[in-house]
């Protein structure tokens, strides 16, 4: 089918949805059983709020190099002081549901981050960048979700407006969990709840049962009516504390924008996707096809435009869109007596940028470097092998309980690789891409006290370039309201990190996080 004759089809999927978009807004009220016996608007009322005010701390582990400029350390250092309320509103109306949903972020600007925002003006990109105060990249107020459901007979409910979906199996990177993109612009690793850092968007969305089938068919449609910042992954590109290496301290923002107009990523477009889950020969497997925006924005350099002039003086942030295709399986295992999952996704036209090595010193005559030299797209791979298991550890730790536990396998093939094509990893390295990425990760919850003293052991390895993570905790309800987390965040970068800014280096995955390394307490207060 071509992209018009998709594009015909979820229009028409947005008119009959938006049919019922009318029947929750003004539709007459039926109850849960139909016109005979159901309830009433005044009876059928309901109404919860709840929430929490949460607080962190950050400290660094590490000194930073970047900040060798100023003659400054920043080991030891206070990171993140940041506090945060959330209300969570539900009501029920009728036969309506409602949801809503917000949160104001504030963060104390720590001497690092002065140090970092002083920075700026070393680099010379205290001007022209799209902050005026570091604490610009954390600070921030939003509706986070606001959504009406209603179910339509038995089998079918619709919800309509800002809200999220999860289409996935993956915890640490995502294959097929791809309907929105990431806030990971104040601490990018690691948040245990994944809606915290996901960027709901404005959806109408369906859940059709199909009890013959033992199956549930979901769709969803997004008109376009979202933000610039809501679309793709956010990253703290304003030279905050989670800048990749060797960049904290450099406003990106002062030398691009961020394009959501662009030919081919436009936020206005209609997007939408549609998938099937259900069980079969004692299996769990959905499957689903998708067409979103790239979570990662690749540049659109002034060296090369890709369709479009960028209006940054040397390169736009865009999100071009792509299909996906997934499929996902799952199932219990006695021999191991553990459950085994798969997740497979083929993204077609997967954009990358153009042009390793240094900046302008490039290894291929005649491209730019650090990405610059325009965008190629193509078709990916990903794959995802887990096996979750309870570990008896209760002899050798005295657990109070078998101790969930998670291995997991993932890998990105770059279909049809040519090293010829001199594709990067990513925009302002040099580094170039390789056909395979393969990352190693596990992770396990120990539990004592009926569940109140809980430490957590991860762990992630790149199999491909080297480097990784560690990620120690320990969580503890102190109360039915008071909540505190402590965990280190531990970085290796296996020899392959840069240095200095725009250089001809070897950086991959966890060399972005080299000098990274944080200590971060967090205590949360709900009601």
């Amino acid at each position: 089918m071509t992209s018009k004759g998709v594009a015909k089809k979820m229009k028409t999927a947005s008119v009959v949805m938006a049919a019922a978009v009318a029947a929750i807004a003004g539709g007459p009220a039926q109850g849960a059983e139909g016109e005979e016996g159901g309830s009433s608007w005044g009876e059928d009322f309901s109404f919860n709020l709840s929430g929490y005010a949460r607080g962190w701390l950050g400290v660094n582990l590490q000194n930073q190099p970047e900040l060798e400029a100023i003659d400054k350390d920043s080991k030891g250092k206070l990171s993140m002081v940041r506090g945060s309320l959330l209300l969570d509103a539900d009501a029920k109306t009728g036969p309506v549901k409602w949801k809503a949903i917000g949160r104001a972020d504030r963060e104390h600007k720590t001497s690092y981050l002065n140090d970092l925002e002083r920075l700026r003006t070393t680099n010379g990109t205290a001007v022209g960048g799209h902050s005026s105060s570091i604490l610009d990249n954390y600070n921030n107020t939003e509706l986070r979700e606001f959504w009406a459901e209603m179910a339509f007979g038995e089998r079918t409910t619709v919800k309509i407006g800002k809200q999220q979906l999860v289409w996935g199996e993956s915890d640490f990177f995502h294959a097929m969990d791809l309907v929105h993109g990431y806030d990971l612009s104040w601490h990018l690793y690691f948040e245990p709840e994944n809606e915290e850092w996901r960027k709901p968007l404005t959806l109408i969305s369906t859940k059709i049962r199909v009890p013959e089938a033992d199956g549930m068919l979901a769709a969803y449609v997004r008109p376009g009516w979202d933000r610039c910042e809501d679309i793709g992954n956010t990253y703290d590109i304003k030279g905050g504390r989670w800048f990749f290496q060797p960049y904290r301290g450099f406003d990106l923002s002062a030398v691009t924008d961020k394009d959501c107009d662009h030919p081919d990523g436009d936020r206005d477009d209609l997007t939408g996707g549609v998938r099937w889950s259900g069980e079969a020969y004692g299996l769990s497997y959905s499957l689903a096809w998708l067409t979103t925006f790239s979570a990662d924005p690749v540049a659109n350099s002034s060296f090369k435009p890709y369709k479009k002039a960028p209006s940054g003086s040397v390169f736009d942030l865009i999100h071009p869109r792509v299909d996906v295709f997934g499929a996902t399986v799952s199932g219990y295992s006695g021999t191991l007596d553990a459950v085994l999952s798969a997740e497979m996704a083929y993204t077609e036209d997967q954009p990358f940028n153009i042009g390793t090595g240094a900046f302008l010193a490039p290894r291929v005559p005649g491209n730019v470097g650090i990405g610059l030299g325009g965008v190629k797209k193509k078709n990916t791979l990903t794959t995802m092998l887990r096996i979750d298991k309870d570990l008896n550890f209760q002899g050798l730790f005295g657990t109070s309980r078998p101790s969930f536990s998670s291995i997991q396998l993932f890998n990105t093939q770059v279909l049809g690789f040519d090293r010829d094509d001199d594709l990067v990893r990513l925009f302002a390295f040099g580094t170039p891409l390789t056909e395979h990425n393969t990352i190693l990760t596990a992770f396990t919850t120990l539990n004592y006290a009926n569940d109140t003293i809980n430490p957590g052991f991860a762990i992630g390895f790149d199999l491909t370039h080297g480097g990784g993570f560690a990620i120690p905790s320990l969580s503890l309800t102190l109360s039915d309201a008071w909540l505190a987390r402590i965990e280190a965040d531990i970085f290796w970068s296996g020899n392959k990190s840069n240095k200095v800014q725009f250089s001809d280096q070897s950086s991959q995955l966890f060399g972005y996080f080299d000098n990274a390394s944080q200590l971060v307490f967090r205590l949360t207060r709900q009601f």
